[in-house]
């Protein structure tokens, strides 16, 4: 777990619904997602310099981990927000109004691209999405165990490199999006695997999204900066984590090409990339209406996901067009979300 802390944390007086202690209303917690996390750092450093008043704490939990810590419960001991790298999931929205948190508020930040890195020193490789899945997919295709040692055994075409893939844990959003946007797509290639959904999706979502666990896919933690260290020293392994890392390391790790497509800011924005994704926070709203603190901090990070605004400096994709009008209605109107929207 990585924490950032902006302030001397203050005592809290926020009673479980609420209440209005002056402390409690001038400190914000937040945690989850590791690839959401540098963004909301960087809003939380410059909100604090324009209200010195405030105290914001941001955790990196994982997406998974952080959801759960902010749908436990309303008051002083439950985070106010959660950053999340993938939407929420209808049985975690339901388990937040179950405990008391009912006005569950959704804003999404930008865009961001699930990027597969190499080692600046290695050999450029190639792949598509059947590829990444029949390398790391537990049962590709339901075809038994998986047994391929190199990409050469997944794609004749490919180099007899062995497989090494560090990735993100189960907790996190990063996984989640990693077995979304590519594994399943890569998965339901094949047109059995595509139909299998209609008659078996439990049975579909196992042969697609359940990775092997015998040393060829290694749960790297939440530390992306860490995986960028352990990828640039071992040319062959290959990394998966979000675009901003990749930006901030292009001396160390370069992006993997996918389905004939690379990573950047045009093919991310445009979501012609295969692993382009949303990211978001989420608000409590029982708190937001007793914390004044949190709708400031909200139209801070407005102002930073703009075009041109601090966070697509730090690599974060604008919205553009009708999805940034959506966003920005978002932070201002917090409105709560309808969980039937919700899969």
């Amino acid at each position: 777990m990585t924490k950032l802390w902006l302030a001397v944390p203050l005592a809290l007086g926020l009673s479980a619904c609420g209440g209005n202690s002056s402390n409690a209303a001038s400190q914000i917690k937040i945690v989850g997602s590791s690839t959401v996390y540098p963004f909301t750092t960087a809003i939380a450093e410059a909100f604090q310099k324009a209200n010195p008043g405030t105290s914001v704490i941001v955790e990196s939990t994982g997406t998974g981990s952080g959801i759960k810590l902010f749908c436990e419960g309303v008051g002083q001991k439950f985070p106010d927000m959660v950053n999340a790298s993938r939407q929420m999931k209808k049985s975690e929205y339901d388990a937040c109004n179950a405990a008391g948190a009912k006005q569950v508020i959704e804003v999404p930040i930008g865009i961001d691209g699930l990027t597969l890195i190499e080692s600046v020193k290695a050999a450029p490789l190639k792949l598509t999405l059947a590829d990444i899945y029949a390398a790391v997919a537990a049962n590709p295709y339901g075809k038994g165990p998986n047994k391929a040692q190199t990409w050469k055994d997944v794609n004749p075409a490919l180099p007899a490199i062995k497989i090494r893939v560090m990735g993100p844990p189960p907790t996190s959003g990063t996984r989640d999006s990693f077995a979304e946007l590519m594994l399943t797509k890569g998965c339901e290639s094949d047109p059995a695997m595509k139909a299998l959904k209609a008659s078996d999706e439990a049975k579909h979502k196992d042969l697609c999204t359940k990775i092997r666990e015998d040393g060829v896919f290694v749960e790297a933690g939440e530390n992306d900066n860490l995986l960028v260290q352990k990828v640039e020293a071992d040319p062959g392994t290959i990394g998966v984590l979000g675009y901003s890392f990749l930006e901030q390391n292009a001396d160390k790790v370069r992006p993997v090409e996918v389905g004939g497509v690379l990573p950047t800011e045009t093919t991310i924005q445009d979501l012609s990339y295969p692993g382009a994704r949303k990211l978001y926070v989420y608000v409590k709203g029982e708190h937001a209406a007793v914390k004044p603190a949190i709708k400031a901090f909200l139209a801070e990070y407005a102002k930073g996901w703009s075009t041109g605004g601090l966070l697509e400096k730090r690599g974060l994709m604008p919205f553009v067009g009708e999805d940034a009008a959506k966003s920005n209605a978002a932070a201002t109107g917090l409105t709560p979300l309808d969980g039937a929207t919700l899969k």
